[in-house]
């Protein structure tokens, strides 16, 4: 395993679950999100009110790429990181790829107080969650090699199951 990178949409666990993945494993743990800021200096908010939404995807494509290229690392991606074909690539050749399910309502549950969210900056962040995930779901899916729900779930079993199921997979 080159490294261990996880998908999902927003509040489905990832940086959670990954440093906590990264602690059992015994290596590092990286956010691209994290780390465009610090990079940057700046949060993603700003960025996005600086740059907008296209701005900040650049940063990100070339942060992503940068990350999958280390070998044994712990990798928590933005939720829209999979919206680019090039990042899909990266990712599905930086390693193996852990798409984190979490439903709608688990979402909106989990992001609610985050005001570090740009997306979310709506009138009705429910049906944002739901249009994002209806677009990002099968990009998630398409690059995917093991797919865990985390609805309902302590980080730590999440993990177990993630650890466990990791080992069963072919090479490849």
């Amino acid at each position: 395993m080159r490294n261990l990178i996880l998908v999902g949409p927003m509040g489905a666990g990832k940086s959670t679950i990954g440093r906590l993945l990264a602690k059992e494993l015994r290596l590092p743990f990286k956010d691209s999100d994290k780390e465009i800021e610090l990079r940057t200096g700046a949060n993603i908010p700003w960025i996005f009110d600086k740059e907008g939404e296209p701005g900040f995807r650049d940063r990100e494509q070339a942060m992503i790429a940068e990350l999958c290229a280390f070998d044994g690392v712990v990798l928590a991606t933005g939720g829209g990181a999979v919206m680019r074909d090039a990042n899909r690539q990266a990712l599905h050749a930086g390693g193996r790829v852990v798409y984190l399910h979490a439903s709608v309502e688990q979402q909106v549950g989990r992001t609610s107080r985050d005001r570090n969210r740009p997306l979310l900056r709506t009138a009705n962040p429910e049906a944002t969650l739901r249009a994002l995930l209806e677009i990002r779901d099968p990009l998630y899916r398409e690059i995917a090699d093991l797919v865990v729900e985390t609805d309902e779930r302590p980080p730590r079993m999440v993990v177990q199951d993630i650890l466990e199921r990791l080992q069963k997979l072919p090479p490849r």
